[in-house]
């Protein structure tokens, strides 16, 4: 089976919390997850995740700490999930790939219906 290095990004801005939806044609449509992607050969987790927040959201983060990463088995891959914490720096968000995006407060987080692999990270940055 196939494994998957992605890492992903909680976003704070301010103190809201960004969310993107999956559009219907991407993989597990229409699910919530915190934004990123593949990480490409010989780039860090670190360049990966900035690279990629720009790519998808058109938006400059400083990253705050590195969170325990999650493994899930999809029923085709799996994907080995390294998120970060970040503060929004600056510029406005522009989907590019994705349905839509929230800014939630911290306990709202629950309420989304999240991606498998997100779970365990919407759980450790809640301290649940």
């Amino acid at each position: 089976m196939k494994k998957i290095n992605v890492t992903c990004a909680i976003i704070s801005f301010n103190d809201k919390i960004l969310a993107v939806q999956r559009s219907e044609s991407m993989k597990l449509p229409l699910k919530w997850e915190f934004p990123g992607g593949k990480i490409e050969n010989g780039e860090s987790e670190e360049e990966c995740i900035k690279r990629e927040i720009k790519e998808e959201l058109n938006l400059e983060i400083e990253l705050m700490a590195r969170l325990s990463p999650s493994t899930h088995h999809y029923s085709d891959f799996t994907i080995n999930l390294i998120p970060f914490t970040a503060n929004y720096l600056s510029d406005d968000i522009k989907l590019t790939e994705h349905k839509q995006y929230v800014l939630l407060n911290k306990e709202e987080l629950l309420d989304l219906d999240w991606a498998e692999a997100d779970i365990p990270v919407v759980k450790e940055y809640l301290g649940i």
